[in-house]
């Protein structure tokens, strides 16, 4: 049997990705370990728990005895473990060094010691910077972070591939560009825009609102994983980008159309410190390397969260209590 190590999948992409897996393939076991810091739900992953071939285990990645321990009977490890949001890193940037930068030097160490088949790094597209109004972000594109998020993002990409020039441990690193669908914790813009609207409460647009980023349905992100996880060439980098760029007070107008709901909740802030202007990914790599391609078009995939969200109130209301009410009242309010 195929045993899989996934950090950090009690979040948004890892709790979809953990779930795309099970059902995919019946004869591999997996093992979640996620500390369940603000974003990480077990709410994600209700409905798996009882599966044989599922075991969660609640820890941290900086945890050098446990993170050992658990790994000794792994085939592969992949590190979704990270903090994501940038407007918290510009808040308190060390939390973000520590678990993207010294968590994933742990994992690595373990997986070197160990002998994994594979070590495959999840990252991010916004470890290239930001874009003017053409072009797109290829895998050979200079790494150009601009917040502490991304920085510590490009900082463990890296290590990620020193161990492999280095060590000679086998890797792969996926960037993705921005992630939408089902189980995405409030914070990030379009679940905040869906729950803001539904209570008729303001919804914060930063700046001018035309910032665009290339959007990519949390499904179709896993299956380019697990294309990469099995076919994916050693040492190599793969952008996985959803061919969707959309201005975000587009996104935002077309969240309170499909709702019903009026433009007059719309709120200019100020712009987020250091706030990149444009995001978008060429995949052509991994397209025509690996045969992934997105299957969901903006439009279908946007009409099919906003039913999900609408469908899980419950879920909402639960992952909103505490923390993030917290820190919602001192961005926004």
């Amino acid at each position: 049997m195929v045993k899989i190590l996934v950090t950090g999948g009690a979040g948004f992409i890892g709790s979809n990705f953990v779930r795309y897996m099970l059902d995919k393939y019946p004869d591999y076991e997996f093992i979640n370990l996620d500390l369940l810091t603000y974003c990480g739900n077990l709410e994600n992953l209700s409905g798996i728990e009882d599966n044989p071939n599922y075991t969660f285990i609640k820890g941290d990645i900086c945890h050098k005895s446990l993170v050992h321990e658990i790994m000794a009977e792994m085939d592969y490890v992949i590190n979704f473990a990270a903090e994501t949001h940038v407007d918290r890193s510009i808040e308190d940037p060390e939390i973000f060094i520590k678990s993207n930068i010294l968590g994933t030097q742990v994992l690595l160490d373990a997986a070197r010691e160990l002998g994994v088949e594979k070590f495959l790094q999840i990252s991010t597209d916004e470890v290239y910077g930001s874009l003017g109004e053409s072009g797109y972000f290829r895998e050979d594109t200079p790494l150009a972070a601009n917040s502490p998020y991304s920085a510590s993002k490009a900082g463990a990409d890296l290590m990620v591939r020193a161990y492999h020039k280095t060590f000679d441990l086998p890797i792969n690193i996926t960037r993705c560009s921005n992630n939408y669908g089902p189980y995405q914790f409030p914070e990030k813009l379009i679940p905040l825009m869906i729950s803001n609207a539904l209570a008729d409460e303001a919804l914060p647009v930063y700046g001018d609102g035309l910032n665009v980023r290339d959007w990519l349905h949390v499904h179709d992100h896993c299956r380019a994983i697990d294309q990469v996880l099995h076919d994916g060439k050693n040492g190599e980098v793969y952008n996985i980008g959803g061919n969707n760029e959309k201005k975000n007070i587009d996104i935002v107008k077309l969240i309170l159309k499909n709702l019903g709901k009026d433009e007059s909740l719309i709120k200019y802030v100020k712009d987020r410190p250091g706030h990149d202007r444009r995001y978008a990914i060429d995949s052509t790599k991994i397209q025509t390397e690996l045969g992934w391609k997105p299957k969901y078009t903006f439009e279908t995939g946007i009409a099919e969260t906003i039913e999900w969200y609408l469908d899980n109130r419950d879920w909402m209301d639960k992952v909103k209590s505490g923390e993030y009410q917290e820190y919602y009242e001192r961005m926004y309010r």
